[in-house]
């Protein structure tokens, strides 16, 4: 599948209609997500055939991602169900298989690498600090092969340093970095689009 096609499909989802400002709710758009699984596939081979986990899914954007480009079995978790509705209502209107469950991200009972790739876009830590990194620490004692991930680009250095020093990472690197362009969701927003500069992370686990 072309990267304009992945990024057309994905911009036909529905996406939060209610958002929660406390778990951090904002859309992943189209471009971002298309541009990540894409990556993800083509210049890594991460995705096709491969056991995809899409953390705190959302509306499920990531995961279906993962499975119009070919995973072999996608599992989105998140723990609002409302959220989890909406993700099921797309998966529906693409004819994908994916299963989702609602849980608690630090909460999650697996242990040991059970999937091959995990894909998210954490909570950037602005309402509970720290989050993306709780995210990031669970998600690479789980993956086996590779975690993608997006971080604000303010917090790069920490990143990588806490990845490979203390979440058992083998390697960090940046791919990209892009435009997060977020929509005037919350009354705090004093404009309409709110640009963030976010950096999108490919994670290599250590073998355990």
């Amino acid at each position: 599948m072309k990267l304009k096609q992945l990024e057309s499909l994905l911009g036909t989802l529905q996406q939060f209609s209610n958002p929660k400002i406390e778990l951090e709710q904002y859309p992943t758009g189209p471009h971002i997500a298309s541009r990540m699984l894409y990556t993800a596939e083509n210049s890594f081979g991460d995705v096709t055939d491969k056991v995809v986990a899409d953390f705190g899914c959302g509306c499920g954007t990531l995961g279906l991602a993962a499975a119009l480009l070919g995973a072999e079995h996608v599992v989105g978790l998140e723990i609002d169900s409302q959220s989890l509705e909406i993700a099921s209502i797309n998966a529906d209107n693409l004819e994908l298989d994916a299963n989702f469950v609602q849980c608690d991200i630090m909460n999650l009972g697996w242990r040991g690498p059970v999937v091959d790739t995990v894909v998210m876009n954490p909570p950037f830590g602005t309402r509970k600090k720290g989050a993306d990194m709780d995210f990031l620490s669970v998600a690479l004692k789980i993956a086996s092969q590779a975690v993608y991930s997006l971080h604000k680009t303010t917090t790069r250095d920490h990143v990588k340093r806490t990845a490979l020093r203390d979440y058992n990472a083998k390697s960090a690197e940046v791919l990209c970095k892009l435009r997060y362009d977020l929509p005037q969701l919350y009354k705090f927003h004093k404009k309409k689009e709110v640009d963030i500069a976010v950096d999108l992370w490919r994670f290599v686990p250590r073998e355990i």
